[in-house]
């Protein structure tokens, strides 16, 4: 037992020592990049110990979403904010998320403003487990925060570009102190700040689509706190544009619904040639085809020419009178009282003479096996026993 114990315990040592640099990783990857920083000013410092966490644009299923700037409350004495920020990965936007560590890290030179210049933090530093405030980039009340100081901020670039690298992004690399703050101590958004994200993430109005690069709830005096200490967006920082190589991509409504979508190529391809089969289905009727041998082949019992004989359903269900062509001369050719009988000869004598039963009966459809041979004509049918009955 205390053997499992003494394990228990290493491993949570081994955890805490080790660096969390995974908060600094990349977790999601966009193939354009987000809109300009709209211009907003901060609200008020709520009490001692926040630090303002910038506003951003974040990803989401209905598109790039503004998630506002906030005052948080720092998870522990001497550690600071590096805010998260995309940068070009070559083939996409790529999000770097943001941590707390005792340095300010890089974060892609993006001038979110508010002491992040691009380049580290001009907003305040730790003394001991007081936080003091410069107050020319921070609003302040110093009647709840008395942790004070007043220092010039020069910030020289003035872009509101929101990522880095990319055609139109911000050109810049780590510092050799912004790569050691890297590998120092991290932690990860507090609850408070996921709670926030996720609070923007279901907001319609937060959506780019929306609010054209102008959000209405830009920054707010506390995470996830919409109600309360809300600052308007005055101007989007550039004309908003809806990405060129995804059309309509940010055109999409904030609830989820179905919208009926055009069929794609290859739909198209598979309904044309489904139909293009359809139609090359002969019809039984009128486009089956039929025997060579007996399409030219005359009758050798009468004098005209007898029409073409039937394809093979019609001679498996037997002459269909009603369609059957006639002849010209219709007294020459015997017809069938029937279907399944042969006609009535007006004697004995000239029935034996005729034709055997089953050619009288079908007259235009010779025994599919036997192939008719051309004779000179004659005055009489040639004359053939008749098969037993």
């Amino acid at each position: 037992m205390r053997i499992h114990r003494l394990i228990l315990i290493l491993l949570a040592v081994v955890l805490l020592m080790a660096p969390l640099g995974a908060f600094a990783g990349v977790f999601i990857s966009v193939g354009f990049g987000p809109p300009a920083l709209p211009v907003y000013e901060q609200p008020v410092c709520p009490a001692p110990g926040y630090i303002f966490a910038p506003g951003y644009w974040a990803y989401g299923p209905y598109g790039y979403f503004w998630v506002p700037g906030t005052w948080v409350l720092a998870p522990q004495p001497g550690y600071l904010w590096t805010p998260g920020y995309w940068g070009w990965g070559g083939s996409a936007f790529l999000w770097h998320e943001g941590y707390w560590g005792p340095t300010v890290g890089f974060y892609g030179g993006v001038p979110y403003g508010f002491g992040y210049t691009g380049a580290g933090y001009q907003g305040g530093y730790w003394r001991g487990n007081q936080f003091y405030y410069n107050r020319t980039v921070n609003n302040v009340n110093v009647t709840n925060v008395t942790n004070v100081y007043n220092t010039t901020v020069i910030n020289n670039n003035t872009t509101r570009v929101s990522y880095n690298g990319g055609e139109g992004g911000i050109v810049a690399q780590p510092t050799p102190a912004e790569e050691a703050a890297a590998r120092e101590q991290h932690l990860a958004p507090t609850p408070m700040q996921t709670q926030h994200v996720e609070a923007a993430s279901n907001n319609h109005e937060l959506l780019a689509s929306v609010n054209q690069g102008r959000p209405p709830i830009a920054a707010t005096a506390k995470a996830a706190d919409f109600s309360r200490g809300v600052v308007t967006a005055k101007a989007a920082g550039a004309p908003y544009r809806a990405p060129a190589n995804q059309p309509g991509a940010e055109n999409r409504p904030g609830v989820a619904r179905e919208v009926p979508r055009p069929p794609s190529a290859n739909e198209r391809s598979a309904t044309a040639a489904g139909n293009a089969r359809e139609n090359a289905v002969p019809r039984p009727e009128n486009n089956v085809p039929r025997p060579q041998a007996e399409r030219t082949t005359p009758s050798p019992t009468t004098r005209n020419e007898v029409p073409r004989p039937p394809a093979t359903a019609e001679r498996e269900a037997g002459p269909r009178p009603e369609t059957a062509p006639r002849p010209e001369n219709q007294a020459d050719i015997p017809r069938p009282a029937s279907r399944g009988s042969a006609p009535r000869p007006e004697s004995e004598t000239e029935s034996r003479q005729t034709t055997p039963r089953s050619e009288a009966a079908r007259p235009e459809a010779a025994h599919p096996q036997a192939t008719p041979h051309s004779e000179p004509e004659h005055s009489e049918p040639r004359k053939e026993e008749r098969p037993p009955q």
